[in-house]
């Protein structure tokens, strides 16, 4: 027992403050700066009031910072993209308009429901800490680890519960019976037996002659495909903890005094080796068994004075210590902050060989002998100066950071020209680039990743009268600035510079057109002559089992008739070409247990429940007239309420 608690003392004891605290307690940050600015584009409108850029921005930053500290492992870049920032937004907008439902229709929780959701809130636990023997609430502490007072915390809590309650009722309707449930679960599992006939575009590119004539006049038709992007030259300015910790003077004075203050941390500590004899008393034993305990280990305690080379024997035979009694009371070395107080305070007390009398810990009474000792080891200064030089910046390099961030800002708008006497008051280098487009290139890092620095450069004051954009943040703890020094507009490219792009592109769509053609006289032949029909093997399929074949394939099959079966349908895949489809018979689905029956109608209850809910969301949103103003990013999906 002792053993084990020697060997897993150093597991972290802290708690990490924002792990705990719930991400519905981010919103109650976020209400306390809304509405308090009126500068910045408004990117989205509930019920009349404005959500601008500079909360959305803030608020996607406190989402950051949370995933940074609940997951460590987790690059935060991977969130910081436009996707990520619109399903920002697209929350801070489902958290309004439920806002405004909920005081529209007066919701309220009462305030003994309040007290019981701040005693029984298990993200609290943490925050009591025991001062004079009694356990008390620690407000500085949590101030500290979360931003917020209690009461904000409990009012975010209470908000949260609130904005539940206006769905709520909707959710909680979701019911479903499994004869409800089995049309459309069947649909969903239905399958076919079905053989197809694929027509390639590509086996008939050999078939398609094109002009010079046909590529200009397709050339005209597409010339919208066939562009150049917009395209910038700029110069731009970085601040980051970097560049800051350039920025700060550290004395040698200071670093002997952090030398001094730190030195155990620049080497090795002292170590220990001991070995133990352990007769166990717990504090919680009766009076009577403690002391018959202390007087077994008395005993013991003279038998190993009179032969110190029996100890190792005497702990195998004696030792209560089940971790160590098998190795003669070995404890192998350890540092100050191992063990137990009473037990430390001896063991270091004591000369190599020397046994010290009986020792009372919480876990009984001990005989500690000393085996072997190593020495602290402390490296000189001036082997880790670099080191301390190093830390001693990072410590104020946050400081130094949050300084040089409102001077950046400063400087880089009162003199908008230019981004010299920036760089200059910062010490910065002013970085180039060429071929900046309006958004991040692939494999693009640091500010050229950045959607929001590229959207600043290619605003319309930027292009037009070259000025420094505003201090953009791309990161943690980053500020950029930039401007355009010479901008391209988009332009259609001639045909000259691509025309085999062009013929390739028309060949392809031609192409396309006579593999339809084909399979539709295919389709229409083999429906008059069934057996002149020619198909690949048989192979069922569902929407859950593609077996590799394209979607509108599956759902052609699907759509046949049962009752018509075997029939031949004609797909067509647009691009790919053309498919006849033989949908030879309808595969039935083996009827479900009643246990999963009835587990697929509660699935089946909630999938409903969830389509009203978001249906019942969507009209609040017209009628708190909820718009967002921001072009939605491609491939966003919906994310409202994640």
């Amino acid at each position: 027992m002792f053993d084990f608690i020697r060997k897993h003392n150093k597991i972290l004891m802290g708690v990490l403050f924002l792990l705990i605290v719930p991400s519905f307690v981010v919103v109650g940050v976020l209400d306390r700066y809304s509405g308090t600015s009126d500068k910045g584009e408004v990117v989205a409108t509930v019920a009349g009031n404005s959500i601008r850029r500079p909360e959305w921005d803030q608020q996607h930053r406190n989402d950051i910072d949370r995933i940074r500290q609940q997951r460590p492992d987790v690059n935060p870049a991977m969130f910081d993209t436009d996707t990520e920032r619109y399903a920002t937004l697209e929350r801070m907008v489902r958290e309004r308009v439920l806002a405004a439902a909920a005081a529209e229709d007066h919701f309220v929780v009462t305030e003994q429901r309040q007290i019981e959701i701040f005693r029984n809130d298990p993200a609290l636990t943490s925050f009591v800490t025991n001062k004079n023997g009694k356990p008390e609430f620690d407000r500085e502490l949590f101030y500290r680890a979360t931003g917020m007072t209690p009461q904000q915390h409990q009012d975010a809590l209470v908000a949260q519960m609130t904005r539940q309650q206006v769905l709520k009722g909707i959710a909680d309707t979701g019911f479903a019976t499994p004869a409800q449930a089995a049309p459309t679960l069947n649909a969903f599992y239905d399958r076919r037996e079905i053989q197809v006939a694929r027509f390639a575009p590509s086996d008939f590119t050999g078939k398609v002659t094109v002009s010079d004539a046909d590529l200009e006049a397709y050339y005209k038709q597409h010339v919208a495909q066939f562009q150049v992007p917009e395209q910038a030259s700029i110069e731009y300015l970085v601040l980051d903890l970097e560049a800051a910790k350039k920025n700060i003077t550290v004395s040698e004075a200071d670093l002997r005094s952090y030398y001094d203050q730190n030195a155990e941390r620049f080497g090795t500590k002292e170590e220990r080796r001991a070995s133990h004899i352990l007769i166990t008393a717990p504090a919680s034993a009766p009076a009577a068994d403690r002391e018959k305990a202390r007087a077994k280990a008395q005993q013991l305690l003279a038998e190993v004075r009179k032969s110190p080379g029996s100890f190792a024997e005497l702990a195998r035979k004696n030792s209560q210590d089940p971790g160590s009694a098998e190795k003669g009371g070995d404890l192998d070395f350890v540092t100050r902050g191992a063990m137990v107080k009473p037990f430390e305070d001896a063991m270091f007390a004591l000369k190599k060989g020397e046994i010290s009398d009986v020792v009372e810990s919480e876990f009984g009474y001990h005989i500690i002998q000393l085996n072997d000792l190593k020495p602290a080891v402390v490296q000189p200064f001036e082997q880790v100066r670099a080191k301390i030089e190093d830390e001693v910046r990072s410590q104020q390099a946050t400081q130094e950071f949050a300084k040089a961030a409102e001077s950046f800002t400063d400087a880089v708008y009162q003199q908008p020209d230019s981004l010299k006497p920036a760089a200059d008051k910062l010490k910065l280098t002013i970085r180039t680039a060429d071929k900046v487009a309006r958004t991040p290139a692939p494999g693009a890092t640091g500010a050229l990743a950045s959607a929001n620095f590229l959207n600043a450069l290619f605003a319309p004051d930027s292009l037009e009268r070259k000025h420094n954009t505003e201090a953009i943040e791309i990161g943690p703890n980053q500020l950029a600035s930039g401007r355009v020094t010479r901008y391209t507009a988009a332009r259609a490219q001639a045909l000259d510079e691509v025309k085999d792009k062009v013929r390739a592109q028309l060949i392809a769509e031609r192409a396309a057109v006579l593999a339809k053609a084909e399979g539709e006289a295919k389709l229409a032949a083999w429906q008059s002559d069934p057996a002149r029909a020619s198909f690949g093997p048989a192979v069922t399929v569902s929407r859950l089992e593609a077996q590799s074949q394209p979607t509108p394939v599956i759902e052609g099959a699907l759509r046949a008739d049962p009752a018509k079966l075997p029939q031949l349908v004609g797909v067509d895949l647009g691009t790919q070409g053309y498919a006849v489809v033989r949908v030879n018979k309808e595969v039935l689905r083996t009827p479900p247990t009643a246990e999963t029956a009835q587990q697929e109608a509660q699935q089946y209850a909630m999938a409903m429940a969830a389509a009203e809910t978001s249906a019942y969301y969507e009209l609040m949103k017209k009628r708190f007239k909820a718009e967002i103003r921001v072009p939605k990013p491609l491939n966003a999906g919906v994310v409202a309420g994640r």
